[in-house]
């Protein structure tokens, strides 16, 4: 039996926010157009910088610049970078400073996550307000390069990875996320007579799967768009990353390797075409990675930092 309500009572119910209604037509379509306009100023400027990279010399000098819409396909750019110069070096020297570093970063930030997260462990607090007093003060460039100098690494891989190898913001996620795990599952798991490195490694982690993929994708993003570490600590050109080499490159045509250098001279190859083809190499890897991690993010960030 329903019960309709009288006038004067619907009057005095209260209305549901603004926010609660249902969306109009109007305002669908309105935020339909918005984000095709987001989409389309993120897609264009990559459209173009692809083009550009794929098309021959008097395409690009014919266009002015950059090209817009591809008049003819050519790989020779990709070839050129690829056949076992500088920028290939560049590129194996940035996945392996990559690799390693986001491996060694995510032991290292689990480590200490998964230590802070203990309520019980020596000395936690003290330690966890030391960690968080970094995010606010820092030593400054001079101290950190004269340590880095000292300990003999200057112009080694260790200098890309060691000086930023920790971040806090990304130990006070996992820290929070393993907070959030039931501690029964831990205390089973004592009585069994597990150790810590045993539950760390067969309890934690398997259920924090969605933030760890996520952390480790800032890490791996991270280091490979990392220049400035390379800038300052690395003064052999066979070790500078990817990121370095396409600074060179885009900056001034000088920094082109002898052999491209030539060419481009000789009018074979295209200076900007050399520029775009670099920039393409370089956002492959991230964009490859990131579909991967996608799914995990709003589990990873979301519940290790709202629930925390």
């Amino acid at each position: 039996m329903s019960v309709s309500l009288s006038p004067i009572a619907r009057l005095r119910a209260p209305e549901r926010p603004v926010w609660e209604e249902p969306p109009s037509r109007v305002g669908l379509t309105a935020k339909g157009v918005f984000l095709a306009v987001c989409c389309l100023g993120v897609l264009f400027p990559l459209w173009v910088v692809v083009v550009t990279s794929l098309s021959p010399r008097d395409v690009i000098e014919s266009a002015g610049g950059l090209v817009i819409w591809p008049q003819g396909i050519t790989f020779v750019n990709y070839q050129e970078l690829l056949s076992g110069g500088q920028v290939s070096r560049a590129m194996l020297v940035s996945l392996g400073v990559t690799g390693f570093g986001t491996l060694f970063s995510m032991a290292v930030s689990i480590l200490a996550a998964y230590g802070l997260s203990r309520p019980g462990s020596f000395g936690h607090r003290i330690l966890l307000m030391a960690l968080m007093a970094t995010m606010f003060f820092s030593a400054g460039l001079i101290p950190t390069y004269l340590l880095v100098q000292t300990l003999g690494l200057t112009n080694t891989y260790l200098s890309l990875i060691l000086p930023s190898a920790v971040s806090v913001f990304n130990i006070l996620v996992l820290r929070s996320f393993f907070m959030n795990i039931s501690p029964e599952l831990t205390d089973s798991a004592r009585i069994d007579g597990a150790g810590e490195v045993r539950i760390l490694w067969t309890i934690i982690m398997p259920l924090s799967r969605a933030v760890i993929a996520v952390i480790s994708l800032f890490y791996a993003v991270a280091y490979w768009s990392a220049w400035f570490n390379a800038m300052i600590y690395i003064d052999d050109q066979n070790k500078m990353p990817l990121q370095n080499v396409l600074i060179q490159l885009v900056q001034k045509n000088t920094g082109l390797p002898t052999g491209l250098s030539q060419r481009v001279n000789t009018g074979e190859l295209s200076a900007l075409g050399l520029q775009m083809a670099v920039m393409v190499l370089a956002l492959v890897p991230v964009a490859i990675a990131s579909p991967f991690v996608q799914k995990h993010f709003k589990k990873g960030m979301l519940t290790g930092a709202i629930k925390g």
